[in-house]
């Protein structure tokens, strides 16, 4: 077996820009083109299956299973560049994997005259209330419309890992713009926040009509969730800290 992308529909995009989003830190990139393909009732549009993938498969509710993919999915956006969004279940575990999938993804938008690449992910860094969005690419005019959409230019110097990063760079020999889009995150729970703040820079890049209203839940839930745990892990810390200082009573001296 070798990766191969399965074609679900046969369809003419009007100069397409292809948004790819992997599991990654945080999540960040998958949760936010996950939200655009609901948002916009997205159709399927491919599907793409590789050895690269872990070795199990997913079982759905009725006991069947599946292998591990990755799947294209298409918006019709009236009067600007149609969409073709990609995510899946898991990026590859090696590094001939990861060029081996990067390049069919290429292909693949080469294939449907993609004007354009966008790759979304996450930026490990402690973030605020409003998460920052980090931009890097492969072309100048396409990093000046992100700074003017309020991405902030990348540091030098700083490695963007996986396919988000090997898309932009491979995307030069195919002559086809490539931007990376990176949300600030924590990184070690998924980050609905940070996918909102890649999701705003969308909207003002490409016009497209999301609601960010269902995000917000998401936001609310994983903020939930992560004062539970923080509790917990204080809770955690009185505890070892009164065991500590229990043991430092009972210690007795002979002199």
């Amino acid at each position: 077996m070798k990766t191969t992308i399965k074609e679900e529909t046969d369809v003419k995009l009007e100069s397409p820009i292809l948004i790819e989003g992997l599991p990654g830190l945080g999540m960040v990139g998958r949760i936010a083109v996950r939200y655009i393909v609901k948002q916009l009732n997205a159709q399927q549009l491919g599907l793409l299956y590789s050895p690269y993938f872990p070795y199990y498969v997913v079982v759905n509710k009725k006991g069947r299973v599946r292998l591990l993919r990755g799947e294209f999915h298409y918006w019709r956006n009236q009067g600007g560049s149609d969409l073709i969004l990609f995510t899946g279940d898991s990026q590859a575990q090696t590094v001939e994997g990861q060029y081996e999938i990067a390049e069919a993804i290429l292909d693949f938008a080469k294939k449907q005259k993609a004007s354009a690449i966008i790759t979304l992910g996450g930026y490990r860094k402690e973030a605020g209330e409003s998460p920052k969005v980090v931009a890097t690419a492969s072309d100048e005019s396409i990093l000046r419309k992100a700074i003017e959409a309020d991405a902030l230019p990348s540091p030098p110097g700083n490695p963007i890992v996986g396919t988000a990063g090997l898309l932009v760079g491979m995307a030069r020999f195919q002559k086809l713009p490539a931007l990376c889009l990176l949300g600030e995150t924590r990184g070690y729970l998924p980050d609905p926040k940070a996918a909102k703040s890649l999701l705003i820079v969308l909207q003002k890049m490409l016009g497209i009509p999301l609601s960010l209203d269902d995000i917000e839940k998401e936001i609310e839930k994983s903020d939930g969730i992560l004062e539970r745990m923080q509790a917990i892990e204080a809770r955690r810390e009185t505890y070892t800290k009164k065991m500590r200082k229990g043991e430092e009573d009972k210690t007795t001296y002979i002199s």
